[in-house]
């Protein structure tokens, strides 16, 4: 392995996790911003994001002095062999196309900058053809053969970050320079040596991979949401359902979980764009269209989910919410399905506290007029209802008797599927959740369908995948 000078230009979710892990491999890391106060936090320590593992990491890499952060661009390519771009490509308010302003400017400083051959590589998620832009914005200062441009996409997940990016299912390298191939395998030889699969391929299709990926996944959680819908109203369950397709090893068993809509940095943003690019090559790509749209409804549908649980009216009540953030094991709250629904339960006269355990910070930032919490049993007292909305571990071992005494009323709308119905109930708390029968449709099937029809009831069922099958 050569061990390398690395400088990463952007300090943000992508760029700081990408650098800090190349930095534990042993390379040489300087990380890149211009934001003065950020960096001058993170060479005290201090991580502005919230991903497990991340600080420590960050500590110990800066310890052994292979990790660095600096405002001074010129200071950080002396004598550097690769540069990757890692700056956000946030999706423009006005038509939804990727704003891939930041990475022609950190490619025009990086122009104004280099003394020496490197690779500029392009981490940023962006659309098909942008490292040939790069590409001749390098070559109006820089000589013929200084440089060379490749794409090299980042699949990390919130909360999991640091695992995705030491044991990633894959790493996917687009160049068709020899010697930029050669140098980025150098970088990733710790995962050669693990036999982890490298993609090596175009530049363009490279490009093309991420949003792809994102597309396809945006597109199966959504399916999954569709289909717990129509559980509820025909008396299946959905959980039993995604067993059934999940051992389909054509379908695989990940990104089957229903819940609120898919939120975040990378799928709301990265399906806009790969249907923008379609649309500038006059190619149709309707099921991502259709995709965007549903999960965009299903957000604020939830929020008629929520009042027709308790009635058919929030007017006067006071709603708890757990949970803010995307995801769980995150603070971040972009396209979070939290934001669509607190708004519309407050249009409808609701009073909303809430409890998240890391992005109270960032909701109060996007959202008003919400009664935070430290913990979630001060959220719940006296609350008319709860609204689970991001699966947290802390969410699934909640104390159901200790939360039905603090509340004023009796109803749990659990969108991530987390709480036992049975038990919240012997502590008499009602649960509506997402893909099973709702009360009045099985209401509705017991009056219509013919008794050895029916569908069995809860308690009856055998959930379960059987190991191996029974001998003959």
């Amino acid at each position: 392995m050569n061990l390398m000078k690395i400088a990463i230009i952007g300090t943000g979710y992508v760029g700081l996790v990408t650098g800090t892990c190349f930095a534990a491999w042993g390379h040489t890391v300087v990380c890149v911003d211009k934001s003065v106060g950020k960096i001058a936090a993170l060479s005290r320590g201090i991580v502005p994001i919230y991903e497990p593992g991340l600080e420590q990491l960050v500590a110990d890499a800066a310890s052994r002095k292979r990790l660095s952060f600096t405002v001074d661009l010129v200071d950080a390519l002396k004598e550097v062999d690769v540069v990757f771009i890692a700056v956000g490509t946030p999706a423009r308010p006005s038509d939804g196309e990727a704003d891939l302003s930041f990475v022609y400017a950190a490619a025009q400083e990086i122009a104004q900058t280099l003394d020496r051959y490197a690779v500029v590589v392009v981490k940023s998620t962006v659309p098909v053809g942008t490292g040939d832009i790069i590409e001749r914005i390098l070559a109006r200062v820089l000589p013929g053969g200084s440089f060379s441009v490749a794409s090299n996409p980042e699949f990390l997940r919130e909360g999991s970050a640091i695992a995705d990016f030491q044991v990633p299912d894959r790493v996917v390298i687009g160049t068709e320079d020899d010697a930029a191939r050669r140098v980025i395998l150098d970088v990733y030889a710790p995962l050669i040596a693990k036999n982890v699969p490298i993609v090596v391929t175009q530049r363009r299709t490279s490009e093309l991979i991420k949003y792809a990926v994102n597309s396809f996944l945006a597109t199966k959680i959504t399916y999954m949401n569709e289909i717990a819908d129509l559980c509820e109203c025909v008396g299946a369950d959905i959980g039993e359902l995604a067993i059934g397709i999940g051992l389909d090893h054509r379908v695989g068993a990940t990104y089957l979980n229903v819940g609120p809509g898919y939120g975040g940095s990378c799928f709301p943003k990265d399906t806009l764009a790969l249907l923008r690019t379609a649309q500038d090559f006059g190619v149709s790509l309707r099921i991502v269209e259709e995709s965007v749209s549903a999960n965009n409804a299903r957000k604020r549908r939830m929020a008629l989910k929520v009042m027709n649980a308790v009635g058919g009216s929030v007017d006067g009540m006071k709603i708890a919410i757990f949970g803010l953030s995307f995801k769980p094991d995150t603070d971040d709250m972009r396209d979070a399905p939290s934001i669509p629904l607190i708004e519309t339960l407050q249009r409808h006269g609701a009073a909303i506290q809430a409890f998240d355990p890391a992005a109270m910070l960032e909701a109060r930032k996007v959202l008003d007029d919400l009664t935070l919490f430290d913990n979630p049993y001060d959220c719940a007292r006296d609350a008319d209802a709860l609204v689970i909305v991001t699966d947290w571990d802390v969410f699934k071992s909640l104390d159901l008797k200790r939360l039905r005494e603090d509340m004023k009323g009796d109803n749990i709308i659990d969108l991530r599927n987390i709480i036992s119905v049975p038990e919240a109930a012997l502590h008499g708390l009602r649960v509506t959740n997402l893909g099973s029968a709702t009360p009045r449709a099985r209401e509705n099937m017991a009056r219509e369908t013919p008794p050895s029809w029916r569908a069995p009831s809860p308690s009856a069922r055998r959930v379960g995948v059987l190991a191996k099958p029974h001998p003959h």
